[in-house]
């Protein structure tokens, strides 16, 4: 015979299996499939973020200075594109752009440094004679004596310290020694000289690195992801100005003063820089105007100055921040502010620094593919990069 008959018990011991795990799926309810499903791929969609931190964390010196390259750029692109449409020459145009940032960035940290050393002998007095009248004062009133008071002096710095190491510090710290921040500032530089110069090749070549199927979605999500990144960076600007102004004003009418010198100039350059960092920038930067109004005027002025320097903190944190800068990057309120302390918690001042932005960015990437519109929408100079 060709064919041979199988036997009764081969064919229930074929079939069996089958039917067992038919019968356990269909026993299983409907959520719990779903969960199942669910849940296997946010397994693989976690385990690919914690490889890509880790990656990120062991090139944290080559990955920062390129973040901060591209907010430079950021920034920088549409003041080339604005010269370049009024026929500057375009090396000559990201010559401008990019020195034009060098000279104001140096010189507002430089008038800031300036002004300090100034008046630097004449703080230095009067925060020993505050310190000592202050001792005086506690000893008077309360009876705590200068041994009791420097030892809670100690404690509160150093929980101060401890607290404030995990912000400095973080994960994705950059190396603290000279040679390191030299060779992040020229990395800066350079990368944000060949993005001004060659911004759209370099994309390309970030293009054709994924499938020919995908190129269409990526590139239309980075386009999208661009442009919400040069809108964060404005809104970024006027929020900082905003801050800077506040505390700025504040000190201007306390009449701060500075060894001569306006102390109103270096407190509003300050602030407007440390307003980079959102929400907690503004207070960092701003107890400088509490530190010498206290100084300086007595502990009524500091409250007062600390008082404008929380309100207008209160202003960026409930109204700016989340409002503004929310409703411009197409992120909710709640996310801006959540995405600041997530950051500010897993990568210190540096997450804080690049939380809003890399949320924000990622947000409309993933929607702009989620939608599918780079179906229909392709840009130019994109099918080449396709077919290379």
């Amino acid at each position: 015979m060709l064919f041979r008959s199988r036997r009764p018990d081969e064919s229930a011991a074929l079939t069996t299996p089958q039917l067992t795990v038919d019968a356990g799926e269909r026993s299983l309810p409907d959520g719990m499939k779903i969960a199942g499903a669910w849940a296997w791929r946010l397994l693989a969609v976690a385990g690919v973020l914690v490889v890509f931190g880790l990656l990120i964390i062991q090139l944290r010196d080559i990955v920062i200075p390129l973040m901060i390259a591209v907010l430079v750029a950021a920034l920088l692109v549409p003041i080339v594109q604005f010269l370049v449409r009024h026929r500057w020459p375009k090396a000559l145009a990201v010559a401008v752009a990019l020195l034009g940032a060098i000279v104001v960035i140096t010189g507002l940290i430089y008038l800031i440094v300036w002004q300090i050393r100034q008046g630097y002998g004449d703080i230095q007095e009067r925060s020993i004679t505050a310190y000592e009248d202050f001792q005086t004062w506690l000893n008077t009133t309360f009876g705590i004596n200068s041994d009791e008071f420097n030892g809670y002096l100690d404690d509160g710095i150093a929980a101060i310290q401890a607290d404030s190491s995990s912000l400095w510090s973080g994960a994705l710290t950059v190396g603290t020694t000279a040679g390191h921040f030299l060779v992040g500032v020229l990395l800066v530089l350079f990368a944000t000289l060949f993005i001004l110069i060659d911004g759209k090749g370099i994309w390309n070549w970030v293009v054709r690195l994924f499938p020919r199927k995908a190129r269409a979605a990526v590139d239309g999500s980075g386009h999208a992801g661009w442009i919400t990144l040069t809108t964060f960076v404005k809104v970024q600007i006027f929020v900082a100005f905003v801050d800077a102004v506040g505390i700025g004003l504040g000190a201007f009418i306390l009449g701060l003063p500075f060894g001569g010198f306006p102390l109103v100039i270096p407190i509003t350059i300050a602030v407007f820089l440390g307003s980079f960092i959102p929400v907690v920038g503004a207070v960092v930067t701003g107890t400088i105007a509490i530190f010498v109004a206290l100084v300086y005027l007595g502990p009524i002025q500091a409250l007062v100055m600390l008082g404008i320097v929380l309100l207008v903190q209160q202003i960026e944190g409930h109204v700016l921040q989340p409002l503004v800068m929310g409703a411009a990057v197409k992120v909710h309120p709640l996310a801006v502010v959540f995405a600041v302390a997530a950051g500010s918690g897993v990568a210190g001042i540096i997450g804080a620094l690049f939380a809003v932005p890399l949320v924000a960015t990622l947000n409309v990437m993933v929607t702009y593919i989620a939608s599918g519109k780079w179906r229909n929408t392709t840009r130019p100079g994109l099918k080449e990069a396709i077919k290379q």
